[in-house]
């Protein structure tokens, strides 16, 4: 593949610096590297191999020029921002829930239907499911080839971080009230975090399943 020139939108994040670290290690053939965020991060620094990339505030016009763009900052941010990347000429790679359910835009999982992520069509987004979605399918799918499943029974134990910021500094305040042996107090979360397993994630929907274990079907 010839050199192109890539954007990350949410270069600041976990996702974004994971991003990074993947094209390094991948040897991703970049000619330029535009890292996009917010205002706040704007002027930032971070690494790429070696040498400093300096964080630009993500704008309508910040894809001119660009061939690949990867997103995630967050749905919302996506659906703001992709199709003036896809405008501009970028194929986006989003790594987000904005695009998952749209028919017309590829789901794509590498290590199963690599293909489908040239099939972007006129929108030039390719989008991948939600993370349980690809851990689940990732040993399903080769027994499903071979020998045809009709059923699965299978538990997802997900970490507080994708709950967000929040949720995560509300673990870390209980785990340092333990440490203190002062009282675990619950702040934003329904239930205690620290030493706890919450037998439910994100909203019950009218079928009694949670949205969470329905993206497993919409998705796989």
């Amino acid at each position: 593949m010839p050199e192109v020139n890539v954007a990350i939108a949410g270069a600041t994040g976990a996702v974004g610096e994971e991003f990074l670290r993947l094209l390094a290690l991948r040897d991703y053939p970049i000619k330029s590297l535009k890292l996009l965020a917010s205002a706040r991060s704007a002027g930032k620094k971070l690494k790429f191999r070696g040498e400093d990339v300096v964080v630009e505030e993500l704008k309508a016009n910040s894809f001119e020029g660009i061939d690949h763009a990867f997103f995630s900052a967050g749905g919302g941010i996506s659906k703001e921002f992709a199709p003036h990347a896809a405008k501009a000429g970028a194929i986006i790679i989003d790594n987000t829930s904005a695009f998952r359910y749209e028919p017309e835009i590829p789901l794509v999982i590498p290590e199963i239907n690599p293909d489908d992520a040239f099939n972007y069509g006129e929108r030039r987004i390719v989008a991948n499911p939600n993370c349980t979605t690809i851990v689940s399918l990732l040993p399903m799918y080769p027994l499903h080839k071979e020998f045809g499943l009709k059923r699965a029974i299978m538990s997802s134990y997900q970490a507080i971080s994708g709950a967000g910021a929040q949720a995560m500094e509300e673990l870390q305040q209980q785990m340092r009230d333990w440490a203190a042996g002062k009282e675990l107090t619950v702040k934003h979360q329904p239930k205690q975090i620290a030493f706890n397993v919450i037998p439910r994630i994100d909203a019950v929907q009218d079928n009694a399943y949670t949205k969470e274990e329905m993206k497993f079907l919409w998705e796989g």
